[in-house]
């Protein structure tokens, strides 16, 4: 049986060795590499074989909501885990919706972290009661915005390329003070675009709204 190769994507590198010591302990599991950027980690994932990318939640810059969307887009073979969450349904949903296979948690067991990244190999997660029903009950929320979105992307929906690249941001995480520096642009700015985009797509908060980036890059 072929190893599981695993790409770990840890902004410290001293703590990547030491994940990285401890998964070569394991039976059936190899690491591939170990690197401290998303630059670093999509070249890697370009020229090398990988199956898992733990990628840590501590990339600077919401770097690793970011990371999880271009390994997503570029490389669907590769299952990408989060790596350090805390037990909040919210970020975790945020990481799943993303694209992310699953997730381990910071206090979690040695046992857990490596049953994660065997259940994400076969294609099966792990989660929670808790993050279940909220899973469940997000599925259910944005199965009827989206009916609704679908009847109006030929009608009055029209995000302007700003509010476009705005909604992009929203996506990744980033806050209004980050956007503003990341455009260039006063924070009133990105206030009043963020307004607009929420008005136009007729949902009442930020994440509602990052829900129909799927839609809007059609």
């Amino acid at each position: 049986m072929n190893p599981i190769k695993v790409l770990l994507v840890v902004e410290v590198p001293l703590i990547g060795s030491i994940f990285a010591s401890v998964l070569e302990d394991e039976p059936g599991i190899q690491v591939a590499g170990c690197v401290a950027t998303s630059q670093d980690a999509l070249k890697f994932i370009r020229e090398q074989d990988v199956n898992i990318a733990l990628v840590s939640v501590g990339l600077p810059e919401q770097g690793a909501l970011t990371l999880t969307r271009a390994i997503v887009d570029s490389a669907p073979g590769v299952k990408v885990l989060a790596l350090g969450l805390l037990e909040d349904q919210n970020d975790t949903l945020r990481y799943i919706e993303a694209g992310a296979a699953g997730y381990i948690l910071k206090d979690s067991s040695l046992k857990e972290f490596v049953e994660v990244i065997r259940l994400a190999q076969r294609g099966e997660a792990q989660v929670s009661t808790r993050l279940a029903g909220a899973m469940m009950e997000r599925l259910s929320n944005l199965a009827r915005m989206f009916a609704s979105f679908e009847n109006k992307m030929d009608g009055e929906v029209r995000l302007t390329s700003r509010e476009r690249e705005v909604l992009q941001f929203i996506g990744e995480g980033l806050t209004n003070q980050e956007i503003a520096a990341r455009l260039v642009v006063e924070v009133g700015t990105v206030k009043n675009h963020v307004h607009s985009i929420l008005e136009k797509l007729n949902v009442s908060n930020r994440d509602e709204a990052a829900s129909y980036l799927a839609f809007i890059k059609r």
